[in-house]
């Protein structure tokens, strides 16, 4: 991923805590030299200084069959994004576009049956640990486990390397990048005032 550096991002906490917010990303690996890509809900895991990126996919997809015969991965991870007119700007200038963006690359491999329950339990726990009904692998009947896991391939990527870039107007002067959160702030898009409030955090 092309970072200028003033959007470059090093701290590996404001990483792994990204990652972890904005978990459903792209997994994009390469068939015969043609890259494919699905959209899938992601783990993150760390080993000693190791860190993993953990998934499934149905089984009818056929990415699955890549991902331990192509030399690297990546994933591809993206917070809010919103369109920044150049009329917010005290001097001529053209328009651009604020994000978040974090890329992993690693070689992939597929889990065993046991890490796979291991990695869906823990899935479960995050999204449904919180709500008053939650749906827990301890919940659901065996029957339905045992038949859902015939349909799913479980995968895992060590990370090898960690890209991220987080374009929030850094380049801009104190007073332009003062109207640009205000000018975000007051836009029907709601991602738009959400990288207002991610430039009021960096401010």
């Amino acid at each position: 991923m092309y970072i200028p550096k003033n959007f470059k991002v090093t701290d590996v906490e404001e990483i792994k805590g990204f990652i972890q917010g904005n978990s459903f990303g792209t997994l994009v690996t390469t068939k015969k030299g043609r890259p494919i890509a699905t959209h899938l809900p992601f783990g993150f895991r760390e080993k000693d200084d190791d860190w993993y990126i953990t998934g499934h996919m149905a089984y009818g997809n056929p990415q699955w069959r890549t991902l331990e015969t192509c030399e690297e991965a990546l994933v591809m991870f993206q917070g809010p994004h919103a369109y920044v007119s150049s009329s917010w700007y005290s001097s001529e200038n053209v328009p651009t576009w604020n994000y978040q963006s974090v890329h992993l690359y690693g070689k992939a491999s597929i889990l065993p049956r046991e890490e796979l329950v291991e990695d869906l339990k823990r899935m479960l726990v995050k999204y449904e640990g919180h709500r008053e009904k939650p749906v827990l692998w301890e919940t659901l009947s065996p029957k339905l486990l045992e038949s859902e896991l015939k349909g799913i391939v479980g995968f895992k990527i060590k990370v090898e390397e960690a890209q991220a870039a987080y374009k929030l107007s850094q380049n801009r002067n104190e007073m332009d990048y003062a109207n640009i959160i205000e000018q975000l702030q007051n836009e029907e898009n709601p991602q738009s005032r959400q990288v207002a409030e991610r430039m009021k955090k960096k401010s």
